[in-house]
């Protein structure tokens, strides 16, 4: 009686929770790419043949079962093996048929899509070069309204819903602080590439995906015919921040992508214009720097994850002289290490302007348990000058 009710519990429970997925499907996300719908449709085709060919089989062997069982009265033939010519006619008809399929039937549709994929020049009016890091994913657009902008994609959720302190939102670990943004039916032309190891830039309804190789520039493209926010994945093993590493991707109209290009460049030229700027303003900007590009290896209170990412509290590097006699950056210093990267740290010099880099270090050399004697503040000027 007792496992009775266990079992029944158990049914309530799965289908319960089946109600709940009301949206649930075993089919693929919907297409908004010609690369998503045909490779929806090769495979559509592809499971009917495998369909059909199972069931043909399945009969086969159901028929051979029921026609030739023992009760039935029927008797093998012992006394002698079937010719060689037959072995080799039973053998070669189905490898032919199979041939056929594989070949003609499915074959020409998998080249027909391979080709598809991999045509990333024909009429493609933009160019994306996406750089993928541990872990957040980098975008420039290389020509086009949106020529010149840059920035750099970084997880929003907080620590507090990853340890289950908060509410998490609907888009838990799927949602960025800066998103891709693409014009809607606008062939846009993909560069792929990875600062580090190996990533994967994937968002299923899209169709495609492309490992992004350390000092190798792959391609792929991206036609979106949908306006809508769309949410991926980095699908390679990259390390420890591996499910911190989300794609969005936000689909507009061509108008509202020219807006949102202009508007995007003022303020990535308004960043870029070096002014002096007090400690407290450096500390505030430098703490959400900090949060969002340092703390997923050196930790939140910089306590970092030793040996592979040592801690900022009471480092050397992090609290020690910055500039020389003569003005200029020491190797091995505290900038030097932000802007050139060494070992496992990247190179950030690529990724963030002066003022982010000044503000950062200027968190770093007097918060997390830090109190540089010398060089506690560094300006954006500085920066800049260590850049030339």
């Amino acid at each position: 009686m007792q496992g009775m009710k266990k079992l029944g519990a158990s049914a309530f429970a799965l289908f319960y929770s089946l109600s709940a997925r009301a949206d649930y499907t075993f089919n693929f996300p919907e297409p908004v790419t010609p690369m998503a719908l045909d490779t929806l449709h090769v495979h559509n085709k592809f499971m009917l043949i495998t369909a059909v060919i199972f069931v043909v089989v399945l009969a086969i062997m159901i028929y051979s079962i029921v026609k030739h069982r023992h009760d039935k009265g029927y008797k093998p033939v012992v006394d002698k093996a079937p010719s060689t010519a037959m072995e080799i006619f039973w053998t070669l008809v189905p490898f032919a048929i199979l041939l056929l399929i594989d070949f003609v039937i499915m074959g020409i549709p998998a080249y027909h899509s391979v080709v598809v994929m991999e045509d990333t020049r024909d009429q493609s009016t933009m160019v994306i070069k996406i750089t993928g890091s541990q872990w957040r994913w980098q975008y420039e657009y290389l020509d086009g309204d949106a020529k010149g902008i840059k920035f750099v994609s970084n997880l929003t959720t907080t620590n507090g819903q990853m340890h289950n302190e908060e509410d998490k939102g609907e888009h838990y670990l799927l949602e960025v602080d800066n998103p891709l943004v693409l014009p809607v039916g606008e062939k846009v032309r993909i560069l792929m590439t990875a600062a580090d190891v190996l990533h994967n830039w994937w968002v299923p309804q899209f169709g495609s995906a492309r490992v992004a190789v350390p000092g190798f520039i792959r391609e792929t493209w991206v036609q979106v015919e949908k306006p809508g926010v769309y949410r991926g994945q980095c699908k390679e093993l990259c390390g420890k921040g591996h499910g911190y590493m989300p794609v969005v991707v936000n689909a507009i109209s061509k108008e509202e992508f020219a807006e949102w290009a202009n508007k995007k460049q003022e303020e990535q030229k308004a960043a870029n214009d070096v002014k002096e700027m007090t400690k407290d303003e450096l500390l505030a900007q430098g703490k959400t720097v900090y949060e969002k590009n340092c703390a997923v290896c050196h930790q939140v209170t910089g306590a970092g994850l030793p040996p592979a990412f040592p801690a900022l509290t009471g480092s050397k590097i992090a609290t020690g002289p910055i500039f020389g006699a003569d003005g200029k950056y020491q190797k091995d210093s505290h900038l030097d290490r932000v802007l050139n990267g060494k070992g496992v740290m990247p190179a950030w010099k690529a990724t963030l302007n002066d003022t982010e880099i000044a503000a950062v270090m200027t968190y770093e050399r007097n918060a997390l348990g830090n109190a540089a004697s010398v060089d506690a503040v560094v300006q954006p000027a500085q920066v800049k000058a260590a850049r030339e």
